[in-house]
């Protein structure tokens, strides 16, 4: 029997506000904002009201391209409310790819921040639409973006011509009732799609991941019914809450289950070891990178982790060593490992919180209660046995749509029997435990020899002086591949490539010793912090070409 809920995402902030109303639900310090779920509700209901009167409909595309502030929260409910879907944009995007993903999801609003690092956001918007200095907000005319009618502007500027303002949009909305938009939200299924995430892809453009409440809601319910989450719990949210990992894993996980969500505008070991601290937090999500920085930070000591229970290490392998330093320094002995991707809302298996450390370490866990899952031959599409390296798929009510307007790819990524083939090669145990070995693009073939890159970070790790390693294989006339290991050392650490030679000779067999060694201070990353492979090889390959 299936445990799988049909509930819109209105619903679900309305469940929980009406049954803890005055429990924590928003803490963004860095704003000033401490919102219980009460209010939570009444600031999502101002913000769909206000999205109403600026004229979105049901089924619109609404862009939204900001960091982790309050707004994007109550964007991300207020449009489940009204049945807009919720077009997230990448923090890290330029001209090019803004443009690209606006006119590609056919969005007729954009939300965006004044700026996140070194990129004006503004300033880039009025790159790509150089008319909003003559037009007036709410009637953008652009030959680019035809679809484009509105600009929120989320910020501190006095003046942005051709821009409302998100105020604007609060104080627009008093004229739509409440009643208007109770109406809306009942007319909603939980079957529309509601979110369209654009995934980086390591080849061609963006997809747009068409997702729906119902895929989203209860990927969030059962990912936090494993980390046992409830109104006893407050999230550290430091992922970016543009991609599911933040959206999905942690909103919409903290209010389907009434936890706190502790909000930080982007990723900063200092303030995650000082919010931790002050607010008491009980969970954290991160990808391992930013795990091992934490434990890294020269303040680490100064600051109490004892408050922390559990949070989800996903998006990439997590190193033993690292594992062991959050269970024990950080106080989380039911940190949990999460596997999965965009395209299954996001997540397919996650190891258990009562699992033996090496489970935690050597799988990605189990299968979610509601999820289908199973490991094929990439060439044949037969059914392997237990224990044998194969293609993950999985199939399951989580399933994506389709990806925007790209049917041909939908297809070559979902057949006709549902199931969702992830790229991802792996093992499931004869106990139902899978491991990631690989994607199918990542393994490195060298003189006929299938060498996975997984296998060989892991050994590595085991050096004293590793804190990061990353393999990849670049083009060699002789034998197709040769493999490459750019490592990360400790602080203060210095090594030869002798040295890991050495170290690798006798452990591991011959064809696998890295050809290459880098040493290097960091990776090429996207902005949810996942080390971007492809960019490191065109990079090495460059280099071991001209010299």
């Amino acid at each position: 029997m299936s445990d799988f809920v049909s509930k819109t995402i209105g619903e679900v902030i309305k469940e929980t506000a009406g049954r803890i109303p005055d429990h924590p639900a928003l803490v963004a310090t860095e704003f000033n904002v401490r919102l219980n779920y009460s209010q939570l509700y009444d600031q999502c209901r101002k913000t769909a009201r206000g999205l109403i009167a600026l004229g979105v409909k049901r089924g619109d595309h609404v862009s939204v391209w900001t960091t982790n502030v309050p707004e994007w929260v109550y964007l991300q409910f207020a449009l489940g409310m009204v049945g807009a879907v919720l077009v997230t944009i990448n923090t890290n995007y330029q001209t090019h790819e803004l443009e690209y993903i606006v006119k590609q999801s056919d969005s007729t609003t954009l939300f965006l921040i004044d700026a996140y690092r070194d990129t004006s956001f503004y300033e880039t918007v009025r790159r790509v639409l150089p008319e909003l200095d003559r037009d007036q907000p709410g009637k953008i005319d652009s030959p680019k973006l035809p679809l484009l009618k509105n600009i929120v502007y989320i910020g501190k500027r006095e003046s942005t011509p051709g821009m409302f303002k998100f105020q604007d949009l609060i104080s627009m909305g008093e004229s739509v009732s409440e009643e208007t938009l109770d109406e809306r939200t009942k007319s909603l299924s939980d079957d529309d799609v509601i979110n369209m995430q654009y995934t980086s892809g390591t080849t061609g453009f963006p997809k747009g991941v068409m997702l729906t409440h119902h895929n989203i809601v209860n990927n969030a319910r059962m990912v936090g019914d494993v980390m046992g989450m409830t109104e006893k719990d407050s999230l550290l949210i430091q992922v970016p809450v543009f991609h599911c990992f933040g959206c999905v894993m942690s909103t919409l996980n903290s209010v389907y289950h009434g936890s706190t969500m502790v909000l930080l505008e982007y990723f900063d070991a200092l303030k995650a070891l000082q919010m931790i601290d002050r607010e008491k937090c009980t969970a954290v999500n991160g990808v391992p990178t930013m795990f091992v920085t934490i434990l890294n930070h020269t303040d680490f000591d100064r600051y109490d982790m004892s408050s922390l229970r559990t949070g989800i290490m996903a998006g990439a392998p997590c190193p033993v060593e690292a594992m062991k330093q959050v269970i024990s320094k950080m106080h989380c002995p039911e940190v949990v490992i999460a596997f999965g991707q965009t395209e299954s809302a996001p997540v397919m298996t996650m190891t258990r919180r009562d699992d033996p450390i090496e489970l935690r370490v050597a799988t990605v866990g189990r299968l979610l209660p509601d999820i289908e899952g199973k490991i094929i031959d990439p060439e044949n599409g037969k059914d392997l046995p237990s224990n044998t390296q194969g293609e993950i798929v999985t199939r399951s009510a989580c399933v994506m749509k389709g990806y925007y307007k790209m049917p041909e790819a939908t297809t070559n990524t979902i057949d006709q029997d549902h199931w969702l083939h992830t790229g991802d090669l792996g093992v499931m145990d004869e106990n139902g435990y899978f491991k990631v070995t690989g994607r199918i693009k990542d393994m490195i073939i060298r003189g006929g020899e299938n060498i996975y890159p997984r296998e060989l970070e892991e050994f590595l790790f085991t050096h004293p002086k590793v804190v990061n390693v990353q393999v990849v294989g670049i083009s060699d006339k002789k034998y197709g591949e040769q493999v490459l290991a750019a490592i990360q050392l400790k602080n203060g650490q210095t090594a030869t490539a002798d040295e890991f030679i050495e170290f690798c000779k006798g452990k591991i067999a011959r064809h696998k010793i890295p050809k290459y060694w880098e040493f290097v201070d960091s990776y090429p990353m996207t902005a949810s912090g996942k080390i971007q492979k492809f960019k490191m090889k065109e990079m090495f390959e460059k280099k071991y070409k001209e010299g």
